[in-house]
């Protein structure tokens, strides 16, 4: 019995220590986290009363002048607003070019023998002289027994082949058009070209005569080794996005100020909107020649050459890659005459640094012959100069578009 006293004692003793607790805590605020209560919904408003058919208004027409219109960007800055006064005057120059090309095959099904057909070629051209000379590329009437010209006009003449190079695939025409007034093309300065300068590619692509295209520079000087061209053909050509199709071969790349800067020369293979063309400084060199000799004749270092590789630098003792590698020097060239030597990396010639190796094939070439050339070179790390007096180019074969991976002539858009 005293046992159960002492555990009725002990229940009320914790019953009233509770009823302490909480008596203490009603005079008190107690903190708590609760969370925030979401907003009352919004009451819903009746819905308006459906009207009968008799009453339904009009659907709204839409306004087409009265919707707002995009801000208009205009021309860029320094662009023209209208390429057209350029058209109008560049395009009684522009000329298209027929070459009838007698091709000889081989007899099918088995007969012995050859037989001749004729196939016509197309480009395009443009006058230099009122006397009617004519710059296209050598490629558009490359073995032609027979070549007219149109003009503007639509009027077709004869034209004679006055002269051809093929190393620069450039070919000079004369056309004989009595009683015609005549309009030359106004020749720019391509060394000023700058790369996105506005450019106008003209031509006939696809037969479809007095085409025009706009773009920009897209780079200048393209070398040899950028193109799969080699070190013994002419690199330095101008690229550019106007768009350059078969049938635009030998047509003129113009400036804004309507003049030639470049004549459209080769597309690459494998791309879209990027065409080639020879800058017109390098052509109008060889114009006196092809009137006067019909060929160029070129002057000559008798050095064959190839880049200067990153791995080469150290071992040879050179500050940089730029120069073009001597690889074979021929006994008895101007170059064994000055004592030139296989190793040498020439880094000027003329006082003109050499960037790139295929700028060298150009410089020796038409310096002149019996020129007399400073050449500057690094030969096991010293920096000597020597003077060389160029000699005449002998005859050999080698064209700026030899069929290389990459880099085709713009094609001939007719077939036979």
């Amino acid at each position: 019995m005293p046992h159960f006293r002492r555990v009725a004692r002990l229940h009320w003793g914790v019953a009233l220590a509770l009823l302490s607790v909480v008596t203490a805590c009603r005079g008190r605020e107690v903190p708590s986290i609760t969370p925030i209560p979401a907003p009352a919904p919004a009451p819903t408003p009746p819905a308006p009363p459906t009207p009968r058919a008799d009453e339904r208004p009009a659907p709204a027409t839409l306004d087409a002048a009265a919707l707002p219109l995009a801000p208009q960007g205009g021309p860029l800055p320094g662009s023209p607003s209208s390429f057209a006064p350029i058209v109008r005057e560049v395009r009684t120059s522009v000329v298209s070019v027929f070459a009838a090309i007698r091709e000889v095959t081989g007899m099918q099904y088995g007969f012995n023998g050859t037989q001749e057909r004729m196939s016509l070629g197309r480009g395009t051209g443009f006058l230099i002289a009122e006397n009617g000379e004519i710059l296209t590329n050598n490629h558009v009437i490359q073995g032609a027994a027979r070549i007219e010209v149109q003009l503007d006009d639509g009027r077709r003449y004869p034209a004679e082949v006055l002269g051809r190079d093929e190393r620069l695939d450039v070919a000079l025409l004369r056309v004989k058009a009595p009683g015609v007034p005549l309009h030359p093309a106004r020749l720019g300065d391509s060394d000023r070209l700058s790369v996105g300068d506005w450019v106008m590619a003209m031509g006939n692509p696809y037969g479809l005569t007095q085409s025009v295209t706009a773009g920009i520079v897209s780079a200048v000087g393209r070398t040899g080794h950028e193109l799969h061209l080699g070190d013994d053909n002419f690199g330095n050509l101008l690229q550019t996005d106007a768009s350059i199709n078969p049938g635009n071969s030998g047509g003129p790349l113009l400036n804004l100020a309507g003049e030639v800067v470049g004549i459209n020369v080769a597309v690459h293979r494998a791309a879209q909107g990027v065409g080639f063309a020879i800058p017109i400084n390098m052509a109008r060199t060889v114009v006196p020649q092809l009137r006067q000799y019909g060929r160029v004749r070129r002057s000559w270092l008798g050095v064959s050459i190839a880049a200067v590789r990153d791995n080469m630098v150290d071992w040879m003792h050179l500050p940089d890659v730029r120069g073009a590698l001597v690889q074979d020097v021929e006994p008895g060239s101007p170059a064994a005459l000055a004592d030139i030597r296989s190793g040498d990396v020439i880094r000027r010639f003329d006082g003109q640094e050499i960037t790139d190796s295929t700028q060298l094939p150009w410089l020796a070439s038409s310096a002149g012959i019996g020129h007399r050339s400073r050449v500057e070179l690094i030969r096991r790390g010293t920096v000597a100069t020597v003077e060389v007096t160029l000699a005449a180019m002998p005859d050999r074969a080698g064209a700026l578009l030899p069929g290389r991976p990459g880099m085709v002539p713009i094609p001939d858009p007719s077939g036979p």
